[in-house]
């Protein structure tokens, strides 16, 4: 079968150079096929549209823009992927699109109108192609009346409002990735200060791993750290007993963590909220003392013959002893926290009532490193038990915001940390069933646990400069965004390729600015500025010590 070249095809459709009125083609649709659609353009027409008025007309020809082509009664809209030149006619360009969706034509008019996602009808090669118009895109764009939040304005455009569909994006889950430095922070705060205004008596609960959330949401959050957390031990179910308590490994883990639930179904037994309970398991949120607990290991460990198998119960003791005593570990495993404190906790971290103040702020940073993961895995149970066991109730869905997403649900099934992964991973799988939504926040998406990022409906890539990265975001991505993907690495700080079930297209935003007050702490430092001043160390070195010492009282 002989191929015909693009100037070939070009010419014998007769599609006409646009030097005249831009009313004119800009050339023709070459090639059909599923996933790797061509179209040929006259670079002689493109070259009138380089002074046009209109910045997306402007932008013809590039990748990244978008082209329009009737069919029928419909108007077609695909996005350029990649342009080549033609080796036998330089005049003209072969380029892949994508397509994007369709929208009526309006009789008189001819402009776009009711724009859907997806396609019915493909185009013939030899339909004329159209570049998009401002207009167009205040069409294409344009949020409909569903529940929505403005984030930005659409890449080329200077004014057509980008759209967030909050129930789609939140009812199927969200990720925000980006490398360092690309404003990844302040556009994680721009989005949930945007939900926070439409939705004030909304329960968000976010990990902020590193404590500059709390500067953010100091007017419309309420801020938790190891001063005002109070998170009761006895809350941990089992698993998170034994990431905190047992310390040895292999055969002798085994053994431990037999000990360490008998010893501590009994101590849940001591409390008279068990009576009650129909079924008390090693896992029941009831209250017990850890001196009941350290005291019933000794008395299990004085029925044994003398000197044999004592090993496993001291080493469970002593661990026991040394948290409780431990100055650090208070916010979790103070004597003052065996109350049944459950309901007032539950309402402090989850906004029930909101009060206004519709987000709760996690601030892990001063935690000691080593139960951090315990801390998240018991914060994100709560959330998912919540949801299950509410599910006769009137709903109020939660929100689960995760920053640094990479540290709690790691690509590795061994080391520690499993507990708050297998909680994670099972959220991201079930959550949307009963209520819970889960937004993650990376830097390092390859570092994810495989198959987390596609349970992610939307996604809002900002610029990643790992190859790595970037070929796991690509995979993770829907078939018609793939093109967007290729300018992931030239995107500007603050601009990102959202794509999925919160938004309309997939799109390029350039993301508003934030407010200053409303913008998390996370600037970088001016080294040449900083290092011009001195003056003060003493002084400094002196509260820095204290702090330090004193761990941060």
């Amino acid at each position: 079968m002989n191929h015909m070249t693009g100037s070939e095809q070009f010419a014998m459709h007769g599609a006409r150079a646009t030097s005249g009125p831009f009313n004119g083609a800009m050339g023709v649709v070459f090639q059909i096929a599923g996933s790797s659609s061509q179209i040929l353009i006259d670079t002689r027409g493109l070259s009138s549209f380089a002074d046009h008025a209109d910045q997306s007309i402007r932008m013809a020809g590039q990748v990244g823009s978008q082209v329009k082509m009737r069919v029928g009664g419909v108007w077609l809209i695909a996005s350029i992927r990649a342009v080549t030149l033609d080796r036998r006619d330089p005049n003209i360009i072969v380029a892949d699109i994508d397509f994007l969706g369709e929208g009526d034509e309006e009789a008189g008019s001819g402009r776009i109108a009711h724009f859907r996602r997806g396609i019915t009808r493909y185009p013939t090669p030899g339909t004329e192609i159209f570049p998009v118009s401002t207009a167009d895109m205040h069409q294409i764009y344009a949020a409909d009346d569903r529940a929505h939040v403005r984030v930005g304005t659409v890449y080329p455009t200077q004014d057509t409002p980008a759209a967030l569909y909050v129930d789609s994006m939140l009812g199927k889950h969200f990720a925000l990735l980006g490398s360092t430095g690309t404003g990844k922070s302040t556009s994680a705060a721009l989005i949930l200060h945007r939900i926070c205004d439409l939705a004030p008596q909304g329960h968000i609960v976010m990990i902020d791993p590193h404590g500059e959330y709390g500067a953010a949401f100091r007017d419309n959050g309420a801020i938790f750290d190891i001063n005002n957390l109070a998170l009761p031990y006895w809350l941990m179910n089992f698993e998170e007993h034994c990431e905190v308590f047992v310390t040895s490994q292999g055969a002798e883990r085994t053994m431990d963590r037999d000990i360490l639930a008998k010893c501590l179904l009994a101590a849940r037994g001591r409390n008279r909220l068990a009576e009650g309970a129909a079924r008390l398991t090693v896992d029941s949120p009831i209250p017990y003392l850890l001196s009941d607990l350290t005291t019933i290991l000794q008395n299990e460990m004085g029925k044994l013959d003398k000197g044999t198998g004592t090993l496993p119960y001291l080493r469970l003791k002593t661990k026991i002893e040394e948290i409780k005593g431990d100055p650090r570990y208070s916010f979790m495993f103070s004597g003052m926290l065996v109350a049944d404190t459950m309901q007032a906790f539950l309402a402090k971290i989850f906004r029930l009532p909101s009060d206004g103040k519709p987000i709760s702020i996690i601030d892990v940073s001063a935690m000691p490193s080593d139960i951090t993961s315990v801390v998240v895995s018991v914060l994100s149970r709560m959330v998912f038990d919540y949801a299950i066991w509410a599910r006769t109730e009137p709903q109020r869905p939660i929100l689960l915001i995760c920053e640094e997403a990479h540290r709690y649900i790691p690509n590795t099934t061994t080391g520690g940390g499993q507990a708050v992964r297998k909680i994670l991973e099972r959220i991201a799988k079930e959550g949307r069933k009963y209520g819970v939504s889960l937004g993650l926040i990376t830097q390092r998406p390859s570092d994810l646990a495989e198959g987390v990022l596609s349970q992610c409906g939307t996604i809002i890539a900002m610029r990643l400069n790992n190859d790595r990265d970037q070929a796991f975001v690509k995979a993770a991505m829907p078939e018609g965004a793939r093109g967007f993907l290729d300018s992931i690495p030239a995107l500007r700080n603050r601009e990102c390729i959202i794509c999925g079930e919160g938004v309309a297209v997939p799109i390029r935003v350039a993301l508003d600015t934030l407010e200053e007050h409303r913008r998390p702490a996370s600037s970088d430092p001016s080294f040449s500025d900083l290092w011009c001043q001195t003056g003060g160390e003493q002084e400094i070195l002196e509260r820095t010590v204290s702090r330090w010492r004193n761990q941060g009282r």
